[in-house]
């Protein structure tokens, strides 16, 4: 990866990041980028460290140990991927956020390794906004209330805030309602608990993250505005 194309897109990205905050009303630091390293290898990632990248997004547990134990200086490594039980125990290993978890399963799974390992694991609760079949995450208000009360009686999760995949379409007017719809559901579940600090919305990716930002999110998902198509 060529250090000085990615300092180039970086900066790209965050003059839109200003463009979009502006639009909206809102300072570009409530913003943070992720750079999201799934498929591409380690070299990606140390320069991406190199021009002074910290948070990072993996897909797979397995890929993303395999890459990160090459990384040496410290980085915030987040899963966004579905979470299968099976993989928990090296997620809590390596992640510092799980993104993904969308079944109470998951996450008292979850929640029994970072009791033994002495750790309070942060996760984001995922929401399938579009109501396409190829995603995971939450469809039904109901479910997702039930299943986020039962997670606040773990003693080893601490829920920070909601995440969603943008709908894929050209269609701008369905990808900001997808992104209002989490939003909306963001300032519900702070009324139900006014005392959770449950405040990060993970919304937009490469080819609509400026909407994100415009409907309130404070968290975006880059990976190809930052290094290019993957092969």
């Amino acid at each position: 990866m060529n250090l000085e194309l990615l300092k180039n897109n970086m900066e790209n990205v965050r003059h839109n990041i200003e463009s979009a905050c502006e639009k909206a009303g809102r300072d570009s630091r409530e913003i943070r980028v992720m750079a999201v390293t799934k498929t591409h290898p380690v070299e990606y990632v140390k320069a991406a460290v190199l021009s002074g990248l910290r948070l990072f997004g993996e897909n797979r547990v397995r890929e993303a140990y395999d890459k990160y134990i090459q990384v040496d200086k410290p980085v915030e490594l987040h899963l966004i991927g579905h979470l299968q039980r099976n993989k928990a125990k090296t997620a809590v290993r390596i992640f510092e956020c799980i993104q993904s978890i969308d079944r109470i399963e998951t996450a008292e799974v979850l929640d029994r390794y970072c009791k033994e390992l002495g750790r309070r694991m942060r996760i984001l609760l995922e929401v399938n906004t579009s109501g396409e079949d190829s995603k995971h995450g939450f469809r039904k208000e109901s479910d997702y209330f039930l299943t986020l009360e039962k997670i606040l009686k773990l003693e080893n999760l601490k829920p920070e805030g909601l995440m969603t995949i943008g709908p894929f379409t050209q269609d701008k007017s369905a990808v900001r309602k997808s992104f209002a719809c989490l939003k909306k559901l963001l300032d519900k579940t702070q009324e139900r608990f006014p005392g959770l600090d449950f405040s990060v919305l993970s919304m937009g990716m490469s080819g609509d993250y400026e909407i994100a930002i415009e409907e309130g999110s404070t968290l975006i998902r880059i990976g190809t505005a930052l290094f290019g198509v993957r092969e």
